[in-house]
């Protein structure tokens, strides 16, 4: 069972897939109070108060594990939300459809006006972190933060606060022991070369200088950073809620071999597929709307890869509801 779609609510669908069939899972889940996605009266990210998605999540994330191999993990991108509580008017969600088709939606945007007990206008919410301790609890090893550092980000018209440009990327594991190949994300180390002992001044290699003792070494590479700096590159075809495929490739090259499954069950414009199939690894999901499976399809055949990998792309699709 690879290269496969299940569409519809996901708390649903993951059940169909083979126990310990994927290496890793690579997703960003709707995030709260945001969007609306249409079709579903209780969307994921559209409940009333944060526990009740954060439990929803969990219950997802449930499921997910026990499609895991034994040494798998999973990797989880999530923003945060700030309160505004407005008992007059609500807060209403943008409308959500895949760009150039038709897709029913409701007329009116649910909107939140309940006030939320221990918050206060204008406060953040700590979503990721409240989620990130949920998982903790429920048995995932919390091996990881993980910063998405913005150069990019969305303006935002406030003046008490700063521009919010970073988000997280939570690392969890099923079990102590997991698959993690650092070698293949290591980044480029600054080359020191040696120092001179009479002013502890570094200098490049080939200046002549005698080396201090223990520094003569010069290192190619280092191990990544928990900081990347991703510029944000929406997709044309896609809603605004894409993450960049770049973010999302040293999560799949450090979690995965050639050959492996990738789960992604909020899979959306199919950015996790497209970098999955594109580094010789295969992938299954989830996906609430079917509207987005040619879509998803058009984006595994269109997206190229820093390093190539000769596979020609393909997908299967299934519906359960």
């Amino acid at each position: 069972m690879k290269d496969l779609i299940l569409f519809g609510d996901c708390k649903k669908t993951l059940s169909a897939f083979l126990p310990k069939s994927a290496r890793m899972c690579v997703t960003s889940p709707p995030y709260y109070g945001l969007r609306d996605y249409g079709g579903e009266d209780k969307q994921i990210g559209q409940e009333d108060t944060p526990e009740e998605f954060i439990n929803n999540l969990v219950e997802v994330f449930r499921e997910v594990r026990d499609i895991l191999t034994d040494d798998g993990t999973l990797w989880v991108n999530l923003g945060d939300s700030y309160y505004n509580y407005r008992p007059s008017k609500g807060q209403s969600y943008p409308k959500q459809t895949v760009s150039k088709t038709k897709q029913d939606l409701p007329d009116k945007c649910a909107k939140r006006a309940n006030k939320l007990e221990g918050l206060k206008e204008k406060d953040l919410i700590g979503i990721p972190w409240l989620f990130a301790f949920a998982m903790r609890a429920d048995g995932w090893y919390l091996r990881q933060d993980i910063i998405w550092h913005k150069p990019n980000p969305m303006p935002e018209s406030v003046k008490d606060r700063c521009t919010k440009s970073h988000e997280y990327i939570f690392l969890f594991s099923k079990n102590k022991k997991y698959f993690y190949d650092n070698e293949a994300i290591k980044e480029p180390a600054k080359d020191w070369g040696t120092r001179d002992r009479t002013n502890g001044k570094y200098h490049n290699e080939g200046t002549g200088l005698q080396p201090h003792s223990g520094l003569t070494k010069s290192y190619p590479t280092k191990n990544k950073r928990s900081v990347w700096s991703v510029t944000n590159k929406p997709y044309r075809e896609a809603h605004f809620a894409t993450y960049p495929p770049d973010l999302i490739e040293p999560c799949i090259l450090a979690g995965s071999e050639v050959g492996d499954i990738v789960l992604d069950p909020f899979m959306g414009s199919g950015t996790t597929a497209a970098v999955a199939k594109a580094l010789g690894r295969d992938y299954i999901g989830c996906e609430l709307h079917e509207d987005y499976g040619n879509l998803i399809q058009k984006r595994v055949q269109e997206y190229k890869p820093v390093q190539e990998v000769a596979q020609e792309p393909c997908i299967n699709i299934l519906d359960i509801i």
